[in-house]
This record gives structure tokens, sequence and C-alpha cells, in this order.
């Protein structure tokens, strides 16, 4: 799995969901990672997945989780891996 993540200013990245980042974020979100993809997605469970991305990347302007930086996103889209990746 793959985010594709467009940033208010216009910036767009594409960020490999790695099993450092899946165990993260199931200690945030106390359910498996696949399950909550297949049964109980959440958008504000992407977000979490965008930020958490995007602070390992370092990537500039990455506020703590919460409402600062969501205002820095534009969109946030689930892709499949990339199969030559």
């Amino acid at each position: 799995m793959r985010l594709k993540i467009v940033r208010a200013s216009g910036e767009e990245t594409l960020h490999e969901i790695t099993p450092s980042i899946e165990y993260a974020f199931e200690l945030y979100a106390k359910k498996g990672f696949y399950r909550a993809f297949s049964e109980d997605m959440k958008m504000s469970d992407v977000y979490w997945l965008a930020w958490e991305c995007l602070r390992r990347a370092q990537a500039p302007d990455v506020f703590p989780f919460g409402d600062k930086f969501l205002e820095t996103l534009k969109s946030v889209e689930v892709l499949d891996s990339d199969p030559l990746g």
C-alpha cells in the first residue's frame, strides 16, 4: 500500500507503507492494520498515516497531528503498492 499525499502548497509525494509504519499505526489505532483498511477504513486513519509518512520523511511543515497539520493537506489517496518497486 502507498499513499499519494498532496499538500496545500501543491507539492505531491508518494510514500510506501513500510512495516515500521504499519506497526506505528497499530500502536496508535489499537487495531490491526489490514483489518482497519479492509473493514473499518476511516479517513482520520488515512490522515494519521499521511502524517506519519511525512514525519518520517522529515518533510517541512509537519506539525503535530491535529487541525494545524490537516490544514497543510489538500488530499490523501490510498494506492496499491508498486509491483516493480
